[in-house]
């Protein structure tokens, strides 16, 4: 490990006032008692594949009501390499979700099993140049998609919701009948074989036609939240109507070489994954597993016992649309918790929103930037940093170092970068500054962790 006469140690510091505050370059030196933190370097753990959020309609409406030199000052903090978040890794839906700006899907024609009607033209609008600005900052960039709903006239129910409004939560009225409602545990989704084709053919012009403008899928997920009958586009689906799906499914995408993760899950329940993994036809299509809210209950589990597949965290949990420094601190326990239990992507969830955070369906959510349309400014939120404590360091290919304490230091993510590089980002919840010491390699990193604060280390390779 070199030390600060070669190369300082960098370390970043955000509290609830002042965010991402530099600091003086702590010292490493030998080791004069008990560290709080030993860094295991020798038992590295899965690799990291990278950060990202969602591209949603109402992402970029909200950021078109700033300056275009505003808007690219967001966008080149969300993307560009080396400058803040660094996105590499995102996800999009496939057709409408609940920040879209309405419902649609790519084909609502009843019937049109040949799909003769499908197109993404609806895209245009907001989703294709919300994803092209991005990849002027990052034109490595790669994403991922699931549907919220698929076209109505392949549902039981014949729409494209599964609930009608909670009074306490919206007022929306989605015109849903009493007999179109939908259930956890059942299937909303038509599952005779020839719709199922159709829905696996529909997923395979939805990727063909956003790499023919340049824009790769190279993963996707058959639900967003397949338990959940929501006001806004859902459907239900049991883990067997899943691997029906999947068996078809998977050919489709494979010959575009795109991969199929089962998700995402958002119930602490492991079991519905193992359903599905029972069907050994669908299993053999499956190399992955989305995981997002009460999901995160279930990943231990599947990362122990499913060692083979990789695991993502799909979403982080949105808020109330309030960005208050409650909802980032608990936010670093949800990121600590998925990649201590193996996940190898984090997603946060919307990117922009206007001030208040409402969705077309009335739900307020949390977002990277709040926009003030009146004033036509921006603010980043306190999310917005405690990710860039993490995503700015931490590059794709590293790998996250296990850590082990004596004296009850267990609040920290540790990540190797491929240049061999350590980075160390650890909370202090406490009510006042704590000093903390790192064991690497025989040395040992000691600092005043300030009060109720999130830090970042970097410490050169050799």
């Amino acid at each position: 490990m070199a030390t600060t006469a070669s190369a300082p140690i960098r370390w970043i510091t955000t509290t609830q006032q002042d965010p991402w505050r530099e600091q003086s370059a702590p010292l490493i030196g030998d080791v004069t008692a008990m560290p709080s933190v030993f860094v295991e370097l020798d038992r590295p753990q899965q690799e990291i594949e990278g950060f990202g959020a969602s591209f949603n309609e109402l992402g970029w409406t909200s950021l078109a009501h700033l300056s275009a030199e505003d808007r690219d000052t967001v966008l080149r903090e969300f993307f560009e390499p080396g400058a803040g978040l660094g996105l590499t890794r995102c996800r999009m839906p496939v057709g409408a979700n609940d920040f879209s700006t309405d419902w649609y899907s790519y084909d609502e024609t009843p019937g049109d099993l040949a799909l003769e009607d499908f197109s993404i033209d609806h895209d245009h609008a907001a989703l294709i140049p919300f994803i092209q600005a991005a990849q002027r900052h990052q034109p490595r960039l790669t994403l991922w998609a699931s549907p919220w709903s698929p076209p109505t006239w392949m549902k039981t129910n014949g729409h494209y919701a599964g609930a009608k409004a909670n009074p306490l939560v919206s007022d929306v009225d989605n015109g849903i009948r009493d007999d179109q409602l939908g259930a956890e545990g059942t299937d909303m989704m038509r599952l005779d074989d020839e719709t199922l084709a159709a829905y696996a053919a529909y997923f395979g012009r939805f990727v063909d036609a956003y790499a023919e403008r340049g824009i790769p899928i190279t993963m996707v997920m058959p639900q967003n939240e397949f338990n959940s009958a929501q006001i806004f586009p859902s459907c239900t689906w049991t883990p067997e109507g899943l691997a029906a799906f999947v068996r078809h499914l998977g050919p489709e995408m494979r010959r575009r070489d795109v991969d199929v993760y089962i998700g995402t899950l958002e119930r602490a329940d492991d079991g519905l994954v193992e359903r599905v993994l029972a069907d050994e036809t669908a299993a053999g299509y499956i190399s992955g597993i989305g995981a997002q809210w009460a999901g995160k209950g279930a990943v231990p589990y599947l990362h122990r016992h499913h060692p083979d597949l990789t695991i993502y965290q799909t979403e982080q949990e949105c808020g109330d649309g309030r960005n208050d420094w409650r909802l980032a601190r608990y936010a670093w326990h949800l990121m600590r918790h998925f990649f201590s239990h193996g996940a190898t992507a984090y997603m946060y969830w919307n990117m922009s929103l206007l001030r208040g955070g409402v969705s077309r369906w009335g739900w307020a959510q949390n977002s990277l930037v709040t926009v003030d349309a009146d004033t036509r400014t921006y603010t980043f939120n306190h999310e917005h940093y405690m990710l860039k404590h993490v995503s700015h360091f931490v590059a794709p290919g590293a790998r996250r170092i296990p850590t082990l304490s004596y004296t009850g230091h267990d609040n920290q993510l540790v990540f190797q970068n491929p240049d061999g590089s350590l980075v160390i980002v650890v909370q202090n919840d406490l009510a006042e500054d704590t000093d903390v010491s790192f064991l690497i390699e025989g040395q040992a990193l000691s600092v005043t962790l300030p009060a109720d604060s999130l830090s970042t280390l970097v410490v050169p390779g050799k």
